[in-house]
């Protein structure tokens, strides 16, 4: 049995001669009908090799974007290429998930592995469709999921087809529930987390949910301007919710109350526009220019975060700091970033757009663990049971 996410794993079934459904997180971006970046396929492939070693016939299924019903642009062919390259041997295609096109594929495999059409090409994939989810079952003799980042959605391939077939976790599954699950029941002290991204209304949960288990919060990204404007910082044109005034006050409140060490920017870099040609201005919190939004922080507040985090034997971080799609306001996630990456801690990476910093950064393995579900990982911050995972089998 597996140890740390109370569910079953491949390495518990005995899959020989058996065709295996193996949900995946397939969902890369595709230039020009190309895949332009692999990360994905790749973290699937260990489950994928294992379950060949054993002597399965594997088929993966996955979505792509969010079609709205058959897109020729959104199809998983060309990812069905890339994993043949990187798996070295043939991975057949079928056009369809499901129906006589997708039986007569699997009826064809033969040693080889099969990827399935895009899931979301059939609206009842979204709707949790028992009927679809029973046809898609009907492939196969086990079940996989090894899509962490599909997990929080209780869809016919991620919870439908538990209700037909055994189902277990792969490792990719296995390894992302485990090191976030244990990270927020049991952490390393002191446990910092780090908050950024656009919206505090996103984030407000899990902040709540880990404010009793953390150390240190520190905050950036536009949410920060919600959290600068609660302690009476006039930030300006910058993007704040004022709905969210009053929560942010809450937390700071309930985290001076517990001695929770709480940090917010101190100086910022703000543009007149939101525009990679806007003039970058720095400066301190309380002299932003009139007219002026705050897109990024500055970097006294990156060395005051680095300084901070310096004691930290945990740190989770989901979210950047500003926009760093543009290269002006991009060094204060990418700064943070590498500060993060030379600690001696247990250091957690959840969120896809944080996720994508570190992967820009090249320092995907200076991490403990990076996260590939963006809203899943989120999920797992504030302490919710995601239904892909509650559906498997218990160890």
């Amino acid at each position: 049995m597996s140890e740390g996410i109370g569910k079953k794993t491949v390495r518990d079934i005995d899959v020989a001669g058996k065709r295996v459904l193996v949900r995946a997180d397939l969902n890369v971006p595709l230039d020009d009908g190309q895949v332009g970046d692999d990360t994905r396929i790749r973290e699937s492939l260990p489950t994928i090799e294992h379950l060949i070693g054993k002597g399965a016939k594997v088929i993966v299924c996955s979505h792509l974007g969010r079609p709205k019903g058959v897109d020729p642009a959104l199809s998983l062919a060309p990812v069905a290429g890339r994993m043949s390259n990187l798996l070295g041997r043939e991975v057949l295609f079928a056009e369809d998930c499901v129906g006589p096109v997708a039986t007569a594929a699997v009826e064809a495999m033969n040693g080889h592995v099969l990827l399935l059409e895009n899931l979301r090409f059939h609206p009842e994939e979204e709707k949790n469709d028992p009927a679809f989810a029973a046809q898609l079952a009907s492939l196969a003799d086990v079940f996989v999921n090894d899509a962490f980042g599909a997990a929080h959605r209780a869809h016919a391939s991620t919870e439908g087809v538990t209700h037909y077939l055994p189902a277990v976790a792969g490792f990719l599954m296995e390894k992302e529930v485990r090191y976030l699950s244990a990270l927020v029941a049991n952490p390393p002290k002191p446990f910092a987390a780090v908050v950024g991204g656009a919206k505090v209304s996103t984030k407000i949960p899990a902040i709540e949910h880990l404010l009793p288990k953390i150390d240190l919060l520190l905050v950036g990204g536009g949410m920060a301007n919600t959290f600068l404007k609660a302690t009476g910082v006039d930030v300006q044109m910058s993007l704040v919710e004022d709905e969210q005034v009053a929560a942010a006050k809450e937390i700071l409140a309930r985290a001076k109350a517990a001695g929770i060490e709480v940090h917010l920017p101190v100086d910022v870099i703000a543009a007149s526009k939101f525009a990679e040609d806007a003039e970058a201005l720095e400066r301190p919190v309380n002299e932003i220019p009139r007219g002026y939004m705050v897109l990024d922080i500055g970097p006294r507040t990156v060395k005051e975060y680095a300084a901070a985090l310096g004691r930290a034997k945990a740190v989770v971080w989901n979210g950047p700091m500003g926009v760093f799609e543009m290269e002006k306001f991009s060094h204060g996630s990418f700064d943070l970033a590498r500060a993060i990456a030379n600690l001696d801690a247990t250091t957690v990476v959840g969120g896809g757009e944080t996720a994508a910093v570190v992967a820009q950064a090249g320092l995907q393995d200076r991490f403990t663990h990076v996260s590939t579900g963006g809203g899943a990982s989120l999920e797992m911050l504030e302490g919710r049971e995601l239904p892909g995972v509650a559906a498997l089998l218990d160890a």
